[in-house]
């Protein structure tokens, strides 16, 4: 629920300022909390050797890469598509997983994953006719979850001593970093206004968003990478509810009907964890 708000919290911010200006902040007000949380109150331990670099390019891939990407594409298409983005990941994850792990697919998991795919599809078919996206926005969204869906695969292949609440503070700390350059690059001072809409976006991308939600997205991949993807699929329809509400796009039967596929290929998904752990 927390991730579906993130193209409509986006979209919202997008109305005062430059895309890569929004995320810097958002990442940059997510270290902070974090990284004083850790270190000022919890007293953690500081990263050490090689735990650097595993952090710096974490945070490379899955903040200055994909989430970069993506809210250049958020600028070019509507929240709902925002929301495909992370209702693919899934696939792509499984594949990527597939071939980097070497773990077999069994049927039913292709099964959840295409009826997944078709869910989402179906939400987002009324968006497309009615020419709320750009092939300039597609084909960065689609760029942002091979980065995304691969910053997942790494994760959860990489042998991790510090804790998930350290590891997104740096992730988030390296990835603003990165980011940082490319920002001042590309930086309009007339197309940034900061206001009410600037600061609430902010806010809320860099705290629910950006901490509680990338804290439970860790805690769930390390558990397993391929069955927290099943819970991607919830995203979308969530994500269509919140732009539906908030910014009257759409939400038309074709909506309800992919949120019943979507929910479906999620009861698949856990049935068959559940039935492999009993």
């Amino acid at each position: 629920m927390a991730w579906s708000s993130a193209s409509v919290a986006a979209k919202v911010g997008l109305r005062e300022v430059q895309p890569l200006v929004l995320y810097q902040w958002r990442f940059t007000v997510a270290a902070c909390c974090i990284l004083l949380l850790i270190y000022g109150l919890l007293r953690k331990r500081l990263p050490k050797g090689k735990e650097w670099g595993q952090l710096a390019f974490f945070g490379f891939i899955n903040v200055t890469v994909s989430l970069g990407l993506f809210v250049l594409a958020i600028k070019e298409v509507a929240a709902g598509i925002g929301a495909l983005q992370v209702g693919l990941n899934p696939l792509v994850i499984s594949i990527l997983t597939a071939i980097v792990a070497g773990r077999k697919i069994k049927v039913k998991e292709y099964v959840a994953l295409l009826l997944g795919i078709t869910g989402v599809a179906i939400c987002v078919y009324p968006l497309l006719l009615d020419s709320y996206a750009t092939v300039k926005g597609l084909l960065l969204l689609s760029l942002s979850i091979l980065s995304y869906s691969s910053a997942a695969v790494y994760y959860s292949n990489t042998d991790w001593s510090l804790g998930k609440l350290s590891i997104n503070g740096w992730q988030a700390f390296f990835g603003s970093l990165f980011l940082l350059p490319i920002t001042y690059l590309t930086y309009e001072p007339s197309q940034n206004i900061y206001g009410m809409d600037f600061t609430s976006s902010v806010l809320w991308l860099g705290i629910p968003v950006s901490v509680l939600g990338v804290f439970l997205w860790l805690w769930l991949l390390s558990e397993d990478t391929v069955r927290a993807s099943y819970f991607l699929f919830l995203c979308p329809p969530f994500g269509l509810f919140y732009a539906y509400f908030f910014l009257d796009e759409p939400f038309t039967a074709y909506t309800f009907v992919g949120l019943v596929i979507v929910m479906l290929a999620l009861f698949i998904g856990k049935q068959k964890s559940q039935t492999k752990q009993s």
